[in-house]
């Protein structure tokens, strides 16, 4: 059974497919595109717990702009950046507005899955606040 889903924007087909295949090894349903505007399609269609994004995509697209509009779609997504071309001072940039946290590439495994499970932890933790607070609303009504 999966208990998490990720999305992955890269355009690295390669890579793309390597991390998608890890993730659903270990029973996280992945799904992964390769540009933007298939990442939006399917963010609109489905809510996801984590976005995992490049930061430089064809196009010249700013990864910054595409980070904006994911949590304009899906404002509880968590996303963590992948950045090989961008500087830290744009993934820190990210991070303030609402990114998870940042990758170098290339990607460890071990490190992403780590980024991910710290992830998933804090989208957990604020679905749970998000419940609390609708059954507190909920008995008040009692």
């Amino acid at each position: 059974m999966d208990y998490f889903n990720v999305l992955v924007v890269d355009d690295d087909e390669g890579f793309l497919e390597t991390i998608v295949n890890r993730l659903k090894k270990r029973k996280i349903d992945t799904v992964g595109v390769k540009s933007e505007a298939d990442a939006f399609r399917l963010i609109k269609e489905k809510q996801f717990d984590v976005v995992i994004l490049d930061m430089k995509m064809p196009g010249g697209r700013d990864g910054i702009k595409t980070l904006r509009e994911i949590k304009k779609l899906q404002p509880l997504t968590e996303v963590l950046l992948l950045t090989g071309h961008a500087s830290v001072e744009t993934s820190i940039e990210g991070m303030k507005l609402g990114a998870f946290d940042y990758l170098l590439k290339p990607v460890k495994l071990e490190d992403l899955l780590i980024k991910l499970a710290g992830a998933f932890q804090q989208k957990d933790s604020h679905d749970q606040k998000i419940r609390s607070a609708q059954i507190k609303k909920l008995l008040r009504y009692w």
